[in-house]
């Protein structure tokens, strides 16, 4: 008996490292549903620099950043070329890693799913498709693989052209509600585009005239 009980503690303490490990929301220093300020601090930035994509019905902001390499032969050099961070209404939802090409040349997707399941535990492989589509491995990218959990979602991938590797992850929460906002603002940039189009063209016309009537009194045959 005491020896099933030293062994049912001794696998609960060896797991406990494990599971505190695989955090969702962490990548490298930065943590999803962090504010702008603060990411900003941590990157050396200002919350002005984010570019607003949307401001209603929620506020959409993005900043990109790339981290300085480093210039000691003894330092490992940096394979992450860009980060894009997204906001909604202030706070951190999505993180997506571009990685350095000759970072990571001549690495599988079997070499990369292994790295990351290092941090992340056990990765989760997409069931191939007998036909995917060309226009999704082009712009999105193919999955390699996936590591979720009730509250975030991790995807690896890589653009077949470039053989460029990427990283995302998100609150599946915050990323529900900006997909939600993003669509309902792109509808309504819809809706008012005709009223927007007609606004321009008699902006356009009404500076035609100002430019006619001063080369009226100016023009001289």
């Amino acid at each position: 008996m005491m020896r099933h009980v030293m062994m049912c503690l001794a696998v609960s303490l060896l797991s406990v490292p494990l599971a505190y490990g695989q955090d969702f929301s962490k990548y490298r220093n930065f943590s999803l549903g962090t504010s702008l300020t603060e990411l900003s601090k941590q990157i050396d930035r200002k919350p002005a620099d984010a570019s607003v994509i949307y401001q209603s019905p929620a506020l959409i902001q993005e900043l990109t950043w790339s981290p300085e390499q480093s210039h000691q032969a003894s330092a490992p050099s940096e394979t992450v070329q860009q980060i894009l961070f997204s906001f909604y209404n202030g706070n951190l939802y999505r993180i997506v890693v571009t990685y350095e090409f000759f970072g990571t040349e001549g690495l599988t997707a079997e070499d990369m799913v292994r790295a990351f399941s290092a941090k992340y535990g056990p990765a989760t492989r997409p069931a191939a498709e007998a036909n995917p589509p060309a226009i999704v491995a082009v712009t999105a990218g193919q999955t390699i693989a996936f590591w979720e959990d009730s509250k975030y979602r991790l995807n690896l991938s890589r653009f077949s052209l470039s053989s460029t590797f990427h990283f995302a992850m998100f609150s599946k929460q915050l990323n529900g509600q900006a997909e939600a906002a993003i669509a309902e603002a792109v509808k309504q940039e819809r809706e008012d585009a005709p009223q927007r189009e007609n606004a321009l063209l008699k902006k356009a016309g009404e500076d035609l005239e100002m430019k006619r009537q001063a080369n009226l009194k100016t023009f001289r045959p």
